[in-house]
């Protein structure tokens, strides 16, 4: 070998040993003198629900990372659904999920198919407000956790929410805001402690449970007097992250004061370029009916599609789809950019109902017997 070879063949050696030692085996490569890192690959577990559900989480190993997920068989980007809570599915299709970091690179695509052939019309989820301990039980802590404190919620509203045997004033646990009975329902109490101060409570699954698509259903029966604002509603995930109104929101029972003539409930949607009152239609109920006896509350949601209904599914009164939005400016249609979670309470108070008089009996409460979701 000549001298002029033999130097070449040694450039050679040296300058791949330092490519090798660049790569290493977390997957890393040398940019600007210094090594990158790549995301881990998330991971997917699944519990059962009901139907031949499952309720979906993903997890990240890497710190700091963010997972997007994509449920069309699509590959994932930064633009995609972030995950941020279980989600219910009930339906064929393919997850795709990718993890970010900053710093790193981005992950490989974890994929996941499920073909769980469910039949529509199946019972897939529900919370049945079970009790047989003898005693007020607390709520799901698996499905439930509250809202607590007052400011108003954005709608000047007067009371305190308080969370399950909160006695942190002005809540008490000797007169709780929130339970489910030995009868079998949810119990949202709003009570009075002292003249003007007002205590009620806010449930909400978000974080802990969610889903997209389906028929949900609230069999409720609501207190009506002045200053009462009953709901049961949902919201996006993405309220973490995109935040009110661009998250999204679906109102299903909404309703104020005393009963009216005809009485009536309230449907609703909400988002970007349509909060207030612009996209809400009015459900009367038939001559000598009123919402404190018993009723279904019902939202068939479907992509592209928001329905709402009373009793009867078959029956809807309100239909919403991206059309109902476009004469708004800078609408934006939410309800198929990923799961919502669910919201239960009674509030006191407030811009749409007023204030509470001396008519309004404390305390009142707002009675639920489920919340079931069934398949489209």
């Amino acid at each position: 070998m000549s001298l002029s070879s033999e130097f070449r063949l040694r450039c050679v050696l040296a300058v791949s040993a330092i490519l090798l030692a660049g790569c290493g085996s977390g997957g890393g490569s040398m940019t600007g003198g210094g090594a990158t890192t790549q995301t881990a690959a998330p991971t997917v577990a699944t519990s059962a629900a009901q139907g031949g559900a499952v309720i979906v989480s993903l997890s990240a190993t890497t710190a700091g990372a963010t997972i997007f997920f994509t449920t069309d068989g699509s590959t994932p980007t930064t633009s995609s659904p972030i995950y941020e809570a279980p989600f219910l599915v009930d339906s064929n299709l393919t997850l795709n999920a990718m993890a970010a970091a900053p710093g790193d690179t981005n992950s490989p695509v974890t994929s996941q198919t499920f073909a769980a052939n469910i039949p529509s019309g199946t019972l897939v989820w529900s919370d049945e407000f079970s009790n047989s301990t003898g005693a007020n039980a607390q709520p799901n802590p698996a499905t439930w956790t509250y809202d607590t404190g007052a400011g108003g919620w954005g709608n000047d509203e007067l009371e305190d929410y308080c969370g399950w045997n909160s006695s942190v004033s002005p809540c008490s646990s000797a007169n709780p805001n929130v339970y489910v009975g030995t009868d079998g329902y949810l119990h949202i109490v709003a009570e009075e402690p002292s003249p003007g101060v007002y205590t009620s409570a806010r449930l909400k699954s978000e974080g802990l449970f969610s889903f997209q698509y389906g028929r949900v259903e609230f069999r409720a029966q609501v207190p009506e007097a002045q200053g009462f604002w009953p709901a049961n509603w949902l919201l996006g995930n993405s309220i973490a992250t995109a935040n009110w109104p661009a998250c999204g929101e679906m109102d299903v029972l909404e309703r104020v004061n005393a009963a009216g003539s005809p009485d009536w409930n309230m449907g609703s949607i909400h988002g970007t370029g349509f909060t207030g009152s612009n996209l809400g239609t009015q459900f009367n109920f038939p001559a000598g009916v009123t919402a404190a006896t018993w009723h279904t509350y019902g939202m068939i949601w479907s992509k592209g599609s928001v329905a709402y209904y009373v009793d009867d599914p078959s029956q809807p009164y309100a239909t919403y789809t991206p059309s109902s939005i476009s004469g708004f400016s800078g609408s934006v249609w939410p309800f198929d950019s990923g799961p919502s979670f669910l919201l239960l309470n009674l509030a006191i108070g407030g811009d749409w109902p007023g204030s509470p008089d001396s008519s309004t009996p404390f305390p009142s409460q707002m009675l639920v017997d489920y919340v079931r979701i069934y398949t489209n």
